[in-house]
């Protein structure tokens, strides 16, 4: 809660009681409707004062001595009740804005780099200025891929993407990245057979499920270090998988793979780039395609040009919106405790001043009574 006090002081500060405030003039009105206090002290009476006072021509009269503090206390007690109060009122510095992200989704993109993906059967369907392609142009299957994918990965802000390669074998291309533009200038570095000329697609889903639970044991890790709450929700696995032809000799089956990803939660979308009617290893299997994707709880897709390609990154953004929170918050620091120090230093070091005075004052009289004479020249 800002107060009008906060501005002043800059928009830095906050209070948090800041009502304590309205008790800064208590004192003034203790001192106005509330009278001294009164003390009685013994007098000596003796039967000549009328006479005494005659003598000293004094008039008696009846009345009462007040003190009355010096400047430098009165200074010490306003300064000290200042502190006092704006301590009640609990002081809070605002540190700088700070950005806290919660991702929704954890996106794993499997990509076939297989000979096959080298096939020019797709046509572009936009210009690609960088890469020197023309709308309309022939173009390999990797690169409407890339295309598409660099369309894709541009909607999910506040995913996380990763990005897995396979061919002969499957490997770890990009973890878990929120950089988007990092995670794109990864997948444009890849190039067709870099990891083989085959199509171990089951090893390739295999690996995604592992890149997924050492994932989620380092964000729990990461969660416990920082104190936060464990019983939120994890956050959604996906897993997009395109390939343009059969499994040829993986360590894991792709089905025994897909059973073991709906165990672990893990959604697996199946796009199958090319015709189905060709043979041997470039051949689809499109029973595997569709039982894989059944049974992690996915869908199955088939593209022979690159509209189709697009229509099913679309139809799985729709399928996976992005599931993105960003708040913003300031951290407090309050300081309430540094007034009340001050107001104990400063009383510390007045009566440690005082204090010291009236031993000098006292070993000086000392010194003048030592003195023959001393106490009648003092």
């Amino acid at each position: 809660m800002m107060t009008i006090f906060s501005a002043w002081l800059g928009a830095s500060i906050e209070f948090v009681h800041p009502y304590s405030f309205l008790l800064l003039p208590l004192p003034l009105l203790v001192y106005w409707f509330i009278p001294a206090y009164r003390t009685k002290k013994t007098a000596i009476k003796i039967p000549f004062f009328d006479t005494l006072m005659a003598v000293l021509g004094e008039t008696p009269n009846q009345g009462a001595s007040q003190l009355t503090p010096s400047w430098w206390q009165r200074v010490i007690l306003i300064i000290s009740w200042l502190l006092v109060i704006t301590a009640l009122a609990k002081p809070m510095i605002l540190g700088k804005p700070q950005v806290r992200e919660q991702f929704g989704r954890d996106v794993m993109v499997v990509v076939d780099l297989s000979g096959s993906m080298a096939e020019t059967d797709f046509v572009a369907t936009q210009d690609n200025p960088e890469k020197g392609i023309q709308a309309g142009q022939r173009i390999s299957r990797l690169a409407a891929a890339k295309q598409v994918l660099t369309d894709f990965a541009n909607t999910r802000q506040g995913d996380r993407l990763g990005l897995i390669l396979f061919g002969d074998a499957a490997f770890l291309q990009t973890p878990f990245t929120a950089d988007q533009q990092a995670w794109l200038d990864l997948l444009q570095q890849t190039d067709v057979a870099m990891a083989g000329q085959s199509t171990h697609l089951g090893d390739a889903i295999g690996l995604a499920i592992k890149v997924f639970d050492q994932t989620y044991i380092q964000d729990q890790d990461q969660d416990q270090d920082q104190d936060q709450d464990p019983s939120q929700p994890a956050r959604e696995k996906v897993a997009i998988v395109l390939t343009d032809g059969n499994d040829t000799g993986s360590f894991v089956e792709p089905i025994e793979a897909a059973k073991v990803a709906g165990a672990k939660g893990v959604r697996i979308h199946m796009v199958a780039m090319g015709d189905p009617a060709t043979v041997g290893e470039q051949a689809l299997d499109m029973n595997t395609i569709k039982r894989v994707a059944a049974l992690s709880g996915g869908q199955s897709f088939q593209a022979l040009n690159q509209s189709e390609l697009e229509q099913a990154y679309a139809t799985i953004g729709e399928l996976e919106p992005a599931l993105y929170e960003a708040t913003t918050y300031r951290p407090k620091q309050t300081i309430h405790h540094y007034l009340i120090s001050a107001v104990v230093v400063i009383y510390l070091l007045t009566f440690s001043i005082l204090t010291l005075k009236r031993v000098v004052v006292v070993k000086r009289r000392k010194r003048f009574a030592d003195i023959p004479g001393g106490e009648q020249h003092d």
